[in-house]
């Protein structure tokens, strides 16, 4: 059984008529890239693969467990124990340092503190010197690289990342997705990257191709 699997997955907005997702089927510890333009559904297919979109058709297996026969508390444990999310804006709470968000997605999922992981995560993403500082206080490269160590911290079975790298110049796109790349295999996860950016197809071979989602008669 692959780590990532749909079948027949459709979903539909408030409003707009039902839209048809491609298959996955994305192995352990594989890299993926879904590729495609603005409005092909990507951001979509990254929330009903991390289950923070519901009411879709179809089905949705991540690491043998159908997502959607879960419940509501089930899949918020779930999700916490196996997921790790890198969205478009960081969500950070400002007022903290570093450190205690890190420890706070820890706290929020029941997940036992590692300060040992928190001390290595921190250092592999050169992040040891901004440890107590808030991050208020941070560039914009440095809060990329904390949403970067969040979404790793609970060692989850899967990494989803959503564009991570289109505001970005060469040098830097290099940078963050080499990141994420040694701590999805620093973790042992399997890493899904949605994005439109082309120059990423030259580091991570394997990627689905989104068009614009066909839609689904009444």
């Amino acid at each position: 059984m692959p780590m990532i699997r749909t079948s027949n997955l459709s979903y539909s907005y408030a409003g707009q008529a039902a839209i048809r997702l491609p298959a996955i089927d994305i192995g352990q510890s594989e890299h993926t890239l879904l590729l495609g333009d603005s409005g092909s559904g990507k951001t979509t297919l990254l929330h009903l693969l991390g289950g923070l979109l519901r009411g879709y058709s179809g089905n949705i297996w991540i690491d043998k467990t159908d997502i959607g026969s879960l419940s509501e508390q089930e899949l918020d444990r779930f999700r916490g124990k196996r997921i790790g999310f890198i969205f478009q804006k960081n969500h950070l709470i400002k007022a903290l340092s570093v450190e205690k968000n890190l420890y706070l997605s820890s706290f929020l999922t029941s997940e036992k503190s590692n300060p040992g992981w928190v001390k290595e995560i921190l250092h592999l993403l050169d992040l040891t010197e901004k440890a107590k500082s808030k991050t208020i206080e941070l560039s914009e490269g440095q809060l990329q690289r904390v949403a970067i160590a969040r979404a790793a911290i609970n060692r989850p079975t899967l990494i989803f990342a959503d564009e991570p790298t289109s505001a970005l110049d060469d040098k830097n796109c290099e940078r963050v997705i080499s990141l994420l790349l040694k701590v999805s295999v620093q973790s042992k996860s399997t890493l899904v990257i949605a994005t439109h950016d082309q120059r990423l197809k030259g580091i991570i071979p394997r990627r689905i191709q989104l068009v614009t989602p066909s839609v689904l008669a009444d």
